[in-house]
């Protein structure tokens, strides 16, 4: 156990430290390149345009594996090897399924289309790493917002706010991404019709939040009744991925003055995920069993070491 945990924190670390070095290349070398190029010696312009090229070529598929690997030990050795799966697959096909289905035809989220960035694309439309992020936020979303209404009942209503909660927090994360990636001096995907909402279409965000809430309430369903009796430390995992990924996609669409889609994604992203975290009982006193018409289920095992 020991040795998950040291690799989820090295993930962890190499997660976001990929996103600091990216906000870092995007905001300081990218718009200043030309700048950078006359003021080195000749013999060093070749290697400094090759090594940003790659950097802006391979930076986001690290950084979205490092995300990967963290959240999915963190669900391993939290959760179990069933919770972990059985979120990851629902995640991973049903986004990997609207994103194909929106490059296609445009439905559910608009008609664009990937650039470049973002690593291998599938059937020549999806970078791999996109189902792949909406698993490890989607996942961060959905614990947040499911240990803090554990005591909610009844039962369904519970599952029900979980679902919209966790859909919402995912969707307010694409109010800052949306300007970061589409709209800046280097863009990962383009709007063949440019939107209302600072170049993005509205039905965009619909498409976010019903697709994430799919695959949350799939999600959900094949969880059942069982009972996550989590610390409030033990999401500290899910709230600081949640909370980087939020805070670098505000970093560049803040310096492209896009201020009002990134206080919309703190309004109703990040000030909620805060809230929600603290509302998680700081302890854990006793084994919690889930009601079952009379009978009990066994809690998910919990235990950190």
């Amino acid at each position: 156990m020991n040795q998950l945990v040291r690799a989820e924190r090295i993930c962890l670390i190499g997660h976001i430290a990929s996103k600091a070095f990216g906000l870092a290349g995007l905001l300081l070398v990218v718009p200043h390149a030309e700048a950078i190029l006359s003021a080195i010696a000749a013999s060093g312009q070749n290697v400094f345009q090759w090594s940003v090229e790659r950097s802006m070529a391979g930076g986001g598929v690290i950084d979205i594996l490092f995300g990967l690997i963290a959240v999915s030990i963190y669900a391993y050795r939290t959760l179990g090897i069933k919770l972990w799966l059985t979120f990851m697959l629902p995640a991973v096909c049903i986004s990997l399924s609207s994103e194909l289905l929106g490059t296609g035809t445009g439905f559910p989220f608009g008609d664009y289309s990937y650039l470049s960035g973002l690593g291998y694309k599938i059937a020549g439309l999806v970078p791999f790493t996109i189902p792949l992020s909406w698993f490890y936020m989607g996942l961060s979303a959905y614990l947040i917002a499911r240990v803090a209404l554990q005591t909610v009942k009844p039962m369904w209503l519970r599952h029900v706010g979980a679902v919209l909660l966790g859909a919402m927090l995912f969707t307010s994360w694409d109010f800052a991404l949306e300007p970061a990636m589409s709209q800046t001096s280097f863009p990962f995907w383009y709007w063949h019709q440019p939107g209302a909402f600072f170049g993005t279409p509205y039905q965009n965000y619909a498409g976010w939040f019903g697709t994430s809430a799919l695959f949350m309430a799939v999600a959900a369903f094949l969880w059942g009744k069982v009972s996550l009796q989590l610390k409030r430390s033990q999401l500290n995992i899910p709230l600081v991925v949640y909370l980087s990924n939020v805070a670098f996609a505000a970093g560049i669409s803040l310096a492209g003055g896009y201020w009002l889609p990134v206080s919309l994604s703190i309004i109703f992203g990040v000030i909620p995920a805060l809230l929600l975290w603290w509302m998680a009982q700081p302890n854990v006193t006793k084994p919690a069993m889930e009601e079952t018409h009379g009978m009990s289920v066994a809690p998910v095992e919990v235990a950190l070491k």
